[in-house]
């Protein structure tokens, strides 16, 4: 029964090359979404990128948060990423999610804390409803998940939404300045006070909108320990990043306070456990 259902699944996927073709995102090799080629670009070493975010310079040598990505925006990863997140490429969900879940898991020792809330930055109305959903909400669950296999206790929370605004999609760097002032709310701010945050992006640009959102649950009394996205924009220099945190950058261990307990509170719907690796049961 196993074989015949895989079997009419996989004449299914042949039929459907036919009338729509597939070719892989990163460099358009026909009949694989995402090629043995290109799939290493997702999967580098998991480094800090922050240093060359314009809007997370804090000045005196420090940035706002510490960002960790495993790739640089450029070539087949922009590509990919592209087609995934606007031009409605969801077979390449499990790529992207292994990715997120990997890098996950590389960033555990720097936010190794008995409870975290993993958080995606929110997308606009106007984006939702272009893309049919909120892709960055199945990093945020992937994220999640490898924290969890590095052994931190980690759940994805639907904590924070954007306030009414223009879609930041083809934005210069000014004009998505402006537009982020104000733009991110958190959605129940007494829940939010005393949780240890992991945020979760796509790619990181100048750090605006990681830095909207930091703002927002500081304000709500949350900790931000960090923040990881698939990629960052290259350097002006073509620098790759600035590598793994020195040990005075890394994030220091707190404890929970007493009575706090970090427990989803929404839910997206749609993603699926084999996604992302499912989020870990409620803890009481």
């Amino acid at each position: 029964m196993r074989r015949a259902a895989a079997l009419a699944a996989r004449a299914w996927q042949d039929v459907a090359r036919l009338v729509v073709p597939v070719a892989c995102a990163g460099c358009g090799l026909p009949d694989v979404p995402w090629c043995a080629a290109c799939a290493p670009t997702l999967l580098g070493a998991t480094v800090r990128r922050d240093h060359d975010a314009g809007r997370l310079d804090l000045l005196d040598g420090r940035t706002l948060l510490p960002v960790w990505a495993p790739a640089r925006y450029a070539g087949p990863v922009r590509h990919g990423l592209s087609a995934w997140k606007d031009g409605g490429r969801q077979d390449l969900d499990r790529h992207v999610a292994a990715a997120a879940r990997r890098a996950g898991a590389a960033v555990a020792e720097h936010v190794r804390h008995p409870g975290v809330a993993v958080v995606a930055v929110p997308s606009t109305a106007a984006a939702r409803r272009r893309r049919g959903r909120a892709p960055v909400e199945l990093l945020a669950a992937a994220v999640a998940a490898g924290l969890r296999d590095a052994g931190v206790p980690a759940d994805r929370l639907v904590a924070l939404a954007r306030c009414a605004g223009p879609d930041l999609a083809g934005l210069s760097a000014r004009a998505r300045r402006t537009a982020l002032v104000g733009a991110v709310r958190v959605r129940r701010r007494r829940r939010a006070a005393g949780l240890r945050v992991v945020l979760v992006d796509d790619v990181l640009t100048t750090g605006a909108t990681l830095a909207a959102c930091h703002a927002a649950l500081v304000g709500a009394g949350a900790q931000v320990l960090g923040a990881v996205a698939l990629a960052a924009t290259p350097a002006p220099g073509g620098g790759a990043g600035t590598g793994v945190a020195r040990p005075d950058e890394r994030v220091p261990r707190q404890d929970v306070p007493r009575g706090v307990s970090v427990v989803p509170w929404e839910r997206t719907p749609g993603i699926s456990p084999q996604q992302s690796g499912g989020d870990a049961r409620r803890r009481r």
